[in-house]
């Protein structure tokens, strides 16, 4: 394969990475609306539901447990904390995506410094809750800063 080859596959994985943070900035927008409105207490007694027949079958049943544990530590503070959460990063990456597909230079920079922050936040995280998931979305994060930058660079040097 030539070389522009692997840069045209390497464009359009960024292209395909910069899209999925942007499905995942507006997944945290309408999650963290919702955020906002649900009741702690429905909430609990929503998962209790949930989790009651799985429960029944296998007490030890990690994911159960898991959101159990979740739902009884779900608080009001928790609640406005997530909701922000969830829009902020939700608004930071579409504005983020919109000025990287849109080849705006000040973006790529400031895009790898809000992935690597997120990044340490969901280490972080993984330190308490041990999700597999903050591992997963680390690793995400990572490959667009690779991309980003390898996107960065050749963008400055030759814009095609």
């Amino acid at each position: 394969m030539t070389q522009e080859g692997y840069r045209k596959i390497l464009h359009e994985a960024f292209d395909v990475g910069v899209m999925l943070k942007g499905l995942d900035g507006i997944l945290e927008i309408i999650g963290g609306v919702l955020f906002a409105f649900v009741n702690p207490m429905l909430f609990g007694q929503a998962v209790a539901w949930l989790t009651a027949h799985e429960l029944s079958e296998d007490p030890r049943d990690i994911f159960s447990h898991y959101l159990t544990r979740m739902a009884h530590d779900f608080s009001a503070s928790s609640q406005a904390f997530g909701s922000l959460y969830l829009l902020s990063h939700g608004v930071i990456k579409i504005i983020l995506v919109y000025s990287l597909l849109k080849r705006r230079l000040w973006a790529y920079p400031a895009a790898i410094v809000f992935f690597a922050l997120f990044i340490a936040y969901q280490l972080y995280r993984y330190t308490y809750s041990h999700s597999i998931w903050m591992i997963l979305l680390s690793i995400l994060d990572l490959a667009v800063i690779g991309l980003t930058w390898w996107e960065y660079r050749h963008l400055k040097r030759d814009p095609f």
